[in-house]
């Protein structure tokens, strides 16, 4: 599906492209600031989807929506949760609430796929899988796709916005919140260590009551993951 961001803050529509560019079936086309260079923007491009948000210069988000036919699938995106319902009454998708995650805007996308009927709904969370035996990842880094197999990851760290992936092989570092790192990886056997960290335990050689080595890596425990590591790693009490 074409998408189109009508978004005035810069932050929020570097987010939602970024979204849309890790999803499979989604192609951004267009980016505009206001209701009057969004409709330019449909008259002259094949747009499937809109990702529309709210509080607008001029013309609102809401008012835009009543403007526009059927052909078009909406996604509204918006700090404000009193629209919500005028939102629904105008037959719009969903309806995001900032800071929108990426498990919930996959959420929202997976709707409009099941409305468009044309292509297979993508699973949350899971970017892409290479191989029935490998799980594989594509994160988005320096404008480029990278992949990242699962059982080659050593550990992921929690940078803010961002995540570092440590790898066999180096790291990356790409947009994603380690919550949403969790849901990716969680049936291939991570465990979350600390509020900053989430570890392979298949590469994990030696712990105590305050850190897990990895080889001569040393990460630290949370104090409250410690019975979360000493269950899933299977090793007496921790002293």
């Amino acid at each position: 599906m074409n998408c189109l961001v009508v978004e005035d803050e810069p932050l929020a529509a570097g987010i939602i492209i970024d979204y849309i560019s890790q999803i499979p079936g989604l192609v951004p086309v267009g980016k505009a600031v206001s209701a009057m260079e969004a409709s330019a923007i449909l008259s002259t491009s094949n747009i499937d989807l809109i990702f529309l948000d709210i509080n607008l210069p001029v013309i609102s988000g809401i008012d835009f929506a009543k403007t526009l036919d059927s052909r078009y699938q909406i996604i509204f995106t918006t700090a404000y949760h009193e629209f919500a319902i005028e939102s629904y009454a105008l037959n719009a998708v969903d309806y995001l609430l900032k800071p929108i995650s990426f498990p919930r805007f996959l959420q929202a996308v997976n709707r409009a796929f099941e409305r468009k009927a044309v292509a297979p709904k993508v699973e949350p969370v899971q970017v892409r899988e290479i191989a029935a035996e490998r799980k594989s990842f594509f994160f988005n880094t320096d404008k480029k796709q990278i992949r990242v197999f699962a059982d080659e990851i050593l550990y992921v760290e929690s940078l803010k916005d961002y995540v570092k992936i440590v790898t066999r092989n180096g790291h990356v570092v790409t947009r994603y919140q380690l919550g949403d790192m969790i849901l990716l990886l969680k049936d291939s056997g991570f465990i979350r260590i600390h509020k900053s960290f989430i570890v392979n335990a298949a590469f994990v050689t030696a712990y105590n009551a305050r850190d897990i080595e990895i080889g001569k890596i040393s990460l630290p425990i949370g104090r409250t993951f410690k019975e979360f590591v000493e269950k899933h790693l299977g090793g007496s009490d921790l002293q």
